[in-house]
């Protein structure tokens, strides 16, 4: 903190277990395999929804590894647009780093409100395992969601101090619940052939080849995997945050994608036919209810309901910080406002609540339109995997131009380079296929409108920031320790 220019607001009560629980209970890896990526299922069928996982999480695994390098280097809340701020190049730091905090918050804006959503619709799917006709009106759909959220704002709040012994039961009970669902599903369930699930590819999207279909599942192979970021949102909570939080990113991604694998192996041998999968409005419904008992459909939606919500706790922490840590360098109006602190309960409680508030706004949004609230929510890889892209190349070009970088206890090495090249390129890569729709034709209802708001935020952000940040806004690299006239910040030796 002394180095980075910051004072130390919080205090330092997560330890290397309840920092590990944080970020694997956000992830959710194979919690998500069986309620959303199903879904996937259109694009590439049983095999190719398998391999595709395989090949996705191999590629995001190196995004992984930059963004825990920059952690131990600059372990801070503001992440990606301290980051940017720290090693783009001087004329662009301001400009870059300001879009990149715009883009980090109201991204996680979008999965707070995207989480809340899911468990919204578990109940209903809960329900339809007795009334398979069942269905919350828009209204009621929008009322739950709010209700969700109240809960998950006073356990951010007056529960704040009792979160990380929260997050350290949470990862006993992502653990446990992995054992329990994966036994009773590969006891209870009937089974599809190898052939199936490991060699036919099917292409059930409308696209001209396979190849293309294979890769629009990729986007929800990388939503199931998404979130090793949120743990660095909260450093500046952490015990000894340099070495711990990128050991916690790294090794909750590794278990989480091998429990994924595993589980994904398990609803394809077990969800049945793939026409009966895709024609479900919950196709892990279908695998749960393939082992022949409604009680047991029941207890395994109930487990998958809790761990989510657990997630979704973790979800308000993270973007809360991310907007605290933000409105600190004065990039929102009123930031001083929402940069205040509550040391009785160790949490910027106006940031917790004005989270809770836009986010509540959002969910307003599908009282109308669930098409429009769908358009608003679809922001949420689009914007984290932008300032994903802005950070990491930030330091490639750092290393690309031989300028020393701060030095990291948990450091990449001579392999930081190549590693660096792949993970930025890979980015753009899924940036693009972010941008498909599931299938084709389109329609105004199936369209992918991801891209429209993602331009719109950037536009937003460019208004405020001419209005507002250009005066206001204080790039963290002004606060770094050593920084030089130059404005490169500090530098140190490897």
């Amino acid at each position: 903190m002394a180095r980075l220019g910051k004072k130390q607001e919080f205090q330092r009560n997560f330890n290397l277990l309840s920092t590990l629980g944080f970020v694997s209970i956000y992830m959710a890896t194979w919690e998500f395999v069986l309620v959303s990526l199903s879904a996937g299922l259109i694009n590439g069928g049983l095999a190719g929804l398998f391999w595709m996982f395989i090949g996705t999480t191999t590629c995001y695994s190196t995004i992984v590894l930059s963004l825990a390098e920059m952690e131990s280097m600059a372990p801070t809340s503001g992440g990606q647009y301290h980051w940017t701020s720290e090693f783009a190049p001087p004329k662009y730091q301001k400009l870059l780093s300001y879009a990149s905090g715009w883009m980090s918050t109201l991204g996680w804006l979008a999965s707070v409100t995207s989480s809340t959503f899911v468990v919204t619709t578990m109940v209903e799917a809960m329900i339809d395992v007795t009334e398979p006709d069942f269905a919350f009106p828009n209204w009621q759909y929008t009322l739950i969601m709010l209700a969700f959220l109240v809960l998950t704002i006073f356990l951010n709040t007056w529960g704040a101090r009792s979160l990380p012994m929260l997050q350290t039961i949470l990862l006993f009970c992502h653990l446990g619940g992995w054992v329990i669902v994966f036994i009773v599903l590969w006891v209870r369930c009937p089974r599809n052939p190898p052939r199936e699930v490991f060699l036919n590819v099917v292409n059930n999207g409308g696209w001209s080849n396979v190849g293309t279909s294979c890769l629009i599942s990729q986007v929800t192979v990388i939503y199931c995997n998404l979130g090793s970021d949120s743990i660095v949102h909260i450093s500046e909570e952490v015990e000894d945050a340099s070495w711990v939080v990128p050991r916690c990113m790294w090794w909750s991604y590794v278990v989480n994608v091998a429990f994924g694998i595993l589980m994904l192996i398990t609803m394809l041998f077990g969800i049945g036919s793939l026409d009966d999968a895709l024609d479900s409005t919950a196709p892990y419904l279908n695998l749960f209810i393939n082992t022949g008992s409604t009680g047991i459909a029941l207890f395994l939606s109930l487990i998958l309901f809790f761990l989510i919500f657990g997630g979704n706790i973790t979800a308000l922490a993270t973007c809360s910080r991310e907007l605290w840590a933000f409105s600190r360098d004065k990039g929102f109006p009123f930031s001083g406002w929402i940069s205040r602190m509550n040391h009785k309960h160790n949490v910027p409680d106006n940031a917790v609540y004005l989270t809770s508030v836009l986010s509540g706004a959002l969910c307003l949004i599908n009282m109308g339109s669930t098409l429009a609230f769908n358009i608003i929510v679809s922001l949420s890889l689009l914007g984290i995997l932008s300032t994903y892209m802005l950070s990491i190349g930030c330091l490639l070009y750092r290393r690309l131009t031989h300028q020393p970088l701060p030095p990291a206890r948990w450091s990449l090495g001579r392999w930081g380079l190549p590693i660096n090249v792949f993970a930025f390129f890979y980015c753009g890569f899924v940036i693009v296929f972010s941008c498909f729709p599931v299938s084709v034709p389109v329609t105004l209802e199936t369209a992918n409108w991801a891209p429209l708001v993602w331009a719109g935020v950037i536009i937003l952000a460019v208004i405020v920031y001419i209005v507002h940040g250009s005066k206001h806004y204080t790039p963290p690299v002004e606060f770094v320790e050593g920084r030089r006239e130059d404005g490169k910040g500090l530098q140190s030796v490897d």
